[in-house]
């Protein structure tokens, strides 16, 4: 059994402020028996004004969000999964593609990096309600998919919006990752109708374990997030709910035993056959 703690936050403007919050939990969780922390989507800075936030969005190596986690990681001697920051793109010239990075950054006790993922799917849509999100026009789309090994085994790496493409998931699954990170800034409409369905989903296509670090309640900017933070097993039963309220620190235990129980018990990944194009009509 390995413990995992999942920090629920309510994100502000400020990256200052909210690195704070996240070095407290991740001494927190070190404290609380801990192996690993997972935080949500944009935890270094949720800001919609886009201006404003720009100053903020600067190359990784000068991230202080990034930095202090870094070395809060190393001080408390656990895992640390930054769900995700606003960084510059490392390898495009900005007077091409002035556009950011929505990285996921899965850090080492020693404090080094030990995985970076780019959000592949960015969340362009126009909801009912009247919400309108154009991410692509702020950052520029990832194109690898990314695992890395980690006290729960292989993890698998995914943010957001990317949950609703299964795609990505079948090679998360072909790759028999034990875990699959998630974390997700969701607005409350499309959690309501979707993320329950969606991430219990996925546990059950990976026979893995979902850990999904959620942004929670109002925000600086004058956003709403659903909240929710799950651990999913891979028989898809909720082991953590951090409900929709309140930011928090949360825990749960990851049994690999579990893992292969299902796995023996249903093995769909082992079943999994290839659909061939050309039997189309």
């Amino acid at each position: 059994m390995t413990r995992i703690a999942i920090l629920q936050m309510t994100s502000g403007i400020d990256p200052l402020v909210n690195a704070r919050a996240i070095d407290a939990a991740i001494a927190d969780a070190a404290k609380g028996g801990a192996a690993m922390l997972f935080t949500p989507e944009m935890c270094g800075m949720i800001d919609r004004d886009r201006q404003r936030a720009a100053k903020h969005i600067v190359p990784e190596d000068e991230n202080p969000v990034l930095s202090a986690a870094r070395v809060a990681a190393r001080d408390a001697g656990i895992w640390v999964s930054l769900g995700s920051l606003a960084v510059t793109q490392s390898d495009a010239d900005p007077a091409e593609d002035p556009r950011g990075a929505n990285r996921t950054f899965l850090i080492a006790p020693g404090g080094s990096i030990a995985a970076r993922y780019d959000k592949i799917h960015m969340f362009d849509v126009q909801l009912s309600t009247g919400e309108q999100w154009r991410e692509s026009a702020a950052y520029a789309p990832g194109e690898r998919v990314v695992t890395a090994e980690t006290p729960l085994g292989r993890l698998g790496l995914a943010i957001c919006y990317d949950m609703r493409f299964p795609a990505l998931f079948e090679e998360l699954g072909k790759r028999y990752c034990n875990a699959i990170s998630i974390p997700a800034a969701f607005t409350v409409p499309t959690g309501q109708a979707h993320w329950h369905l969606l991430l219990r989903t996925r546990a059950v296509e990976a026979s893995a374990y979902v850990i999904a670090a959620a942004q929670v309640g109002e925000h600086e900017d004058g956003r709403r997030t659903y909240g929710h933070s799950l651990v999913v097993d891979p028989w898809g039963e909720v082991l953590l709910d951090m409900g929709g309220n309140s930011p928090g620190l949360g825990f749960a235990e990851i049994d690999p035993a579990r893992i292969a129980e299902v796995r023996s018990q249903l093995p769909s990944l082992a079943n999994r056959r290839e659909i061939s194009k050309s039997g189309q009509s």
